[in-house]
């Protein structure tokens, strides 16, 4: 099985704290998904992130693809890293974690996913598409949270 890393590194103009609220909230990921994605929340959700909390829902990798993904939060180490885990979806392999650092008047934001795509080694030439439409989510979510954040306080955030 072959793992890639795929790493991003995003800084923004929000404390440390709102930061965590926002992206500690599964509720606010349809926010920062591509639309054509089609993501979809299918599970309830609790008061607080938690290890050990099951997230589902069903999204569109690619078109005329829906898939369900079930996640787990595996660690939570409030207010500077939490962890999720594919436990069941279209990767073979899913571990995602969320680094938050305070710097002079910003936030570092580092996601850092090791992955692998089923059917290794034969689905080795699919490797540069997966690799693309990781880079176009991540690019779209970059410039969602500028928007989002950009300087006109935190945005609207509650748990559903």
């Amino acid at each position: 099985m072959r793992i890639t890393r795929f790493e991003k590194v995003q800084r923004l103009d929000v404390d440390i704290e709102a930061a965590w609220t926002f992206f500690s909230n599964p509720a606010n990921l349809p926010l920062i998904t591509p639309p054509d994605l089609s993501f979809s929340l299918t599970s309830p959700l609790p008061e607080r992130m938690h290890p050990g909390m099951i997230i589902t829902y069903t999204v569109t990798p690619f078109t005329m693809i829906s898939v369900r993904w079930v996640s787990e939060i595996t660690h939570v180490l409030y207010p500077v890293l939490f962890v999720d885990e594919q436990r069941f979806g279209p990767y073979r392999f899913w571990h995602h974690q969320h680094h938050f650092r305070k710097m002079e008047n910003k936030l570092e934001m580092q996601d850092i996913v090791h992955y692998s795509i089923p059917f290794d080694p034969f689905s080795r030439p699919l490797g540069r598409l997966v690799a693309r439409r990781l880079e176009y989510i991540f690019e779209f979510r970059r410039m969602k949270l500028e928007e989002l954040f950009s300087g006109k306080g935190t945005p609207e955030c509650t748990w559903r």
